[in-house]
């Protein structure tokens, strides 16, 4: 049996969804489209339900693509998506604004249970309904009420759904005054005209205002949030906070994955047989792998605070303000949600733009939103900010890192806007884009739903990161063991012939040999190849190589470094990583590794569009090779100058 939810967006959709499925869902996306499909299943005694909780939105009239998805399931019967019933979940506390969905569900005959949620808010704000005045009006339809957050209600809607027998409703709330497929947009508004008059009819009869129980402090702390001046002030100290914690609270759990992978690597190298498989698993996966990893409290940690602006509404009076700042720059303030998903990774980011109903700010936020460092980046800066960036504190507790990391963020934002200024002015369209949007309730986070993101968000990292570096790993440690015919032995031959080598003691000629063997690698010759490119921006060879490798995914940079300097090592650790960077020297003779050489390799990553399935996705999203192209020469052209720029400075 499917099973169908609907509702305007804050309504607790997600969390009945979540009551009723539990652990048993699916996330994928609507044919032929990329708006996200949540699925999942749950059973009563012998029969199966499967419920799909559709987009929140507020008319069945498309305007945007999450619309267009939900009016073309509910208007065609044949559609595969097509539920036997569905669930219109309110809002108790807006009674008004909800119904106009629910009234528009009940006149297309589809069987409807009604849930009135969130009875707590309308509760302190001294809403009282009569259900039974509610029920006579829609006497078909089944009430429930319920306060998904915290799990009340949830027996009472799974009776709802079994005694469901099914028969169309035969109460049509305006007869033969729905015009389905109507495009004519005066009369849409004349329809919900129509529609609110009657809905207006109805709240004075079934909605009682008495005085709040309580206080509500929203409004109250909105007019800090929301403040012109405060407002701003306090989401960037929120980004600040954000970034320190991520760069100082991390630091023990990196230490202790740092250590199980370096044991991991010894023990692997001692228990197997000397051979080819060892080398393998020692020297190429275990270090490809951990160097990746490593940084998983870091990222974790992003998504932990996404989560819980996010899940206390404190993000939606980010997009409110936002919304002023965003319109000069071809923006609206619904552009800050995909921005800041972009900061986890641009895939999401950029498929939430779906939510933004006008073309040109849409395709502007599509272009600009992989300028927003995502975690994927947080691997390359961590490695880069503490290879060459002391490690002091300003005050005696601000991390002079964690000021470098904060201004690496700053500085892909910067580059979003102004990349938006120049995109607003080329792109060309008649129509003026709008914001329309509510702010919901500020309340407590739930820290189950948080923790649970959390952990969705990281398996995913892990899992498509490993995926990637797994291949990535086992073709860079064939490329960095084996070369032409005779080409490893020369270079190795020419470097014991050295001064430098004579003169050295057992363990730097024991490096000058892994260089040298690696230089005549096939991976060296690759990166030979690039050098003259990758020069003038202050790189050798060797980090060109970890350059090409990480076009398949930023991450896979740090991961080729532990691959090619580790390959003749016996651990993983990030420390020894450091140290043999550190140590690296270039064809003249000189540090590999500087404060210019680091500088142009971070601002080399702010810009660069270096992610394939990004390059896919925004494909898919505009229908089109043309802008993904553009993107990815704009983004390489900014990333190549600016590196260049850097590198020219500092050196």
């Amino acid at each position: 049996m499917k099973i169908a939810l609907f509702g305007n967006p804050n309504t607790g959709k997600s969390s009945i969804f979540n009551l009723l499925t539990g652990l048993r869902q699916q996330v994928g996306n609507f044919p032929g489209v990329t708006v996200e499909r949540k699925s999942g299943v749950f059973q009563i005694e012998d029969n199966k339900y499967t419920v799909t909780d559709f987009p929140g939105i507020y008319s069945i009239y498309p305007h945007s693509k999450d619309e267009e998805v939900v009016y073309k399931v509910i208007t065609n019967p044949k559609n595969k998506d097509y539920p036997d019933l569905a669930i219109v979940v309110v809002d108790s506390s807006n009674l008004e604004r909800n119904l106009l969905l629910f009234t528009q569900l009940q006149d297309l005959k589809i069987p409807l249970i009604l849930v009135l949620n969130m009875g707590d808010i309308a509760a302190k704000k001294g809403i009282e309904i009569d259900l039974a005045a509610l029920k006579s009006a829609f006497p078909s339809v089944e009430l429930v009420s319920m306060n998904a957050r915290i799990g009340l209600g949830k027996d009472r809607l799974i009776d709802a759904i079994q005694k469901h027998k099914f028969e169309k409703s035969s109460e049509m709330f305006l007869p033969g005054q729905f015009p389905l497929g109507m495009e004519d947009e005066e009369g849409q508004k004349e329809e919900a005209n129509q529609r609110y008059h009657k809905i207006n009819s109805l709240i004075q009869k079934i909605v009682k205002q008495k005085p709040e129980i309580e206080k509500y402090t929203s409004s109250k702390l909105d007019r800090i949030l929301t403040h012109p001046v405060y407002g701003y002030l306090i989401f960037i100290g929120v980004l600040f906070v954000i970034f320190q914690f991520i760069f100082s609270l991390a630091n023990y759990p990196m230490d202790w994955i740092e250590l199980f992978f370096m044991k991991l690597s010894e023990w692997t190298s001692a228990a197997l047989p000397s051979g080819i498989l060892n080398k393998l698993l020692s020297q190429g996966l275990i270090p490809g792998i951990g160097g990746v990893t490593v940084f998983i409290p870091q990222i974790a940690l992003l998504f932990f605070f996404i989560a819980i602006l996010e899940e206390s509404g404190y993000l939606s009076r980010v997009v409110f303000i936002m919304d002023k700042i965003m319109r000069p720059f071809g923006l609206n303030g619904k552009s800050i949600v995909p921005l800041m998903s972009g900061i986890a990774c641009a895939i999401p980011g950029i498929m939430a733009t779906r939510t933004i109903a006008d073309w040109k700010e849409r395709l502007i936020t599509i272009i600009v939103t992989p300028l927003m460092s995502c975690s994927a980046r947080i691997p390359v800066y961590t490695l880069l900010i503490a290879l060459v960036i002391p490690k002091t504190y300003i005050g005696g507790f601000i991390s002079l890192q964690g000021i470098v990391l904060f201004g690496l963020y700053a500085l892909g934002l910067v580059a979003a806007l102004g990349l938006s200024i120049l995109l607003k002015l080329i792109i060309k369209q008649k129509k003026t884009g709008f914001l329309i949007m509510e702010l919901p309730d500020l309340k407590n986070p739930r820290w189950g739903t948080i923790f649970k993101t959390v952990l969705e968000k990281v398996k995913i990292f892990v899992w498509d990161a490993g995926k990637v570096i797994l291949a990535i790993s086992i073709i860079l440690w064939a490329l960095a063991s084996y070369g032409p015919q005779g080409s490893m032995e020369q270079k190795i031959k020419n470097a014991k012939a050295s001064a430098l080598f004579k003169e050295s003691n057992k363990m730097d000629q024991a490096n000058y040999i892994a260089s040298a063997k690696l230089e005549g690698s096939y991976i060296g010759h690759l990166g030979k190849l690039i050098e003259p490119i990758i020069k003038p921006i202050g790189y050798d060879w060797k980090m060109g190589v970890s350059l090409l490798s990480s076009f398949a995914a930023r991450e896979v940079f740090v991961g080729s470094l532990a691959t090619i300097y580790a390959i003749h090592d016996d651990s993983a650790s990030k420390q020894r990583l450091i140290s043999r960077l550190k140590a690296a020297k270039n064809s003249e003779g000189k540090s590999a590794y500087t404060l210019a050489s680091g500088c142009s390799l971070m601002v080399f990553y702010v810009f660069a569009m270096q992610c394939m399935a990004t390059v896919a996705v925004v494909k898919r999203e505009t229908n089109s090779w043309k802008w993904p192209l553009i993107q990815l020469f704009v983004m390489g052209t900014m990333a190549y100058l600016s590196a260049f720029l850097v590198f020219q400075i500092l050196q």
